[in-house]
């Protein structure tokens, strides 16, 4: 049985799945939609377990390391942002210990998202271009969706075409967009929807010190929607997956509570939920993260704990 919250607006039916693995459908996500769906619903589905069931991971370790990948995750990110930019800046203290904890392994990453994405995303000190490795086996991680506003189409007429039910689809990340003024939006990431400037890298990224950071970043949706509430709906669904007890917004807290349920299959949380979770970002890694050992994580693993990938969010009238 599905649950249900209730704010002041809005009802919220979360999804539960086991884990979206690599080129799966996405029925499971689906089909639960499909028996509670109304006309005007909003169905949020997170980044990662659409590009998973893409196929879009790469395997870190089959990209050798170049001397500016090795300096941008060593020096540029870890000491320059860590000991300057990130003080300067007032970027949270957590976090700023954390980039100064960097393991020596975020120069593989490095350079995936140089070669990927290039040199503009690549200078941002984490979270980079919305490449996700919280919610991927071994040492891959999940690139973000490809044409995510043609997948919330096809989804929304699927949905229509079984249940005679309109409803809108938004793909979502949960790293942030920037408002600049009354009616300006942007982000780093390298792709958003209509209304929001996108692909800024680490420009986007200082800029966002600066100007208001409004939430979640929509990629995709099935109709058009103005951006506020584009945004508002997807910082709705983001609010909920944050409440989750063990929501797996980095890498670290992905191996904990991995280490957790090993012992205790009933855990829930939010993994494959879209989480851009990265090495040094959120700041829910211990002080021992650079021993940190992510290599051994599986996809029976990821299997064996509960995720909420998608959220219906049906308006109060």
């Amino acid at each position: 049985m599905i649950k249900k919250f209730k704010t002041d607006e809005y009802v919220l039916f979360p999804i539960e799945t086991s884990y979206i693995s690599p080129n799966e459908s996405l029925e499971k996500i689906l089909n639960p939609v499909m028996d509670i769906v109304e006309d005007n619903d909003y169905l949020v589905i997170a980044e990662t377990p659409i590009a998973i069931s893409q196929g879009r991971l790469v395997d870190e370790m089959n990209f050798k390391p170049s001397f500016l990948a090795k300096f941008l995750s060593k020096i540029w990110s870890k000491y320059f942002w860590g000991y300057i930019l990130g003080p300067i800046l007032k970027i949270k203290k957590r976090t700023v210990n954390n980039l100064r904890r960097l393991p020596k392994e975020s120069a593989y990453h490095k350079e995936v998202i140089l070669q990927l994405y290039g040199l503009k995303h690549a200078l941002k000190p984490a979270s980079e271009a919305g490449v996700d490795l919280s919610n991927a086996p071994g040492t891959q991680v999940s690139l973000l969706p490809e044409n995510p506003g043609d997948i919330a189409k096809k989804i929304s007429k699927e949905i229509y075409e079984k249940t005679n039910k309109n409803i809108i689809v938004l793909i979502v990340d949960t790293d942030a967009t920037y408002k600049k003024g009354k009616n300006s939006y942007f982000t780093g990431l390298p792709i958003a929807i209509k209304g929001i400037k996108s692909n800024m890298g680490v420009f986007g990224y200082l800029l966002g010190q600066i100007f208001e950071n409004v939430g979640s970043t929509p990629l995709g949706c099935s109709q058009d929607l103005d951006v506020e509430t584009a945004i508002k709906i997807a910082n709705i669904s983001e609010n909920y997956q944050k409440s989750l007890e063990n929501n797996m917004e980095t890498i670290y807290a992905m191996k904990k509570n991995l280490e957790v349920n090993s012992g205790n299959n009933s855990g829930n949380n939010s993994g494959n939920s879209g989480n851009s979770g990265n090495i040094d970002i959120s700041g829910n890694n211990n002080e021992n993260n650079q021993n940190a050992d992510f290599s051994n994580i599986t996809i029976e693993m990821l299997d064996s704990i509960t995720h909420t990938p998608a959220v219906v969010i049906r308006k109060i009238f």
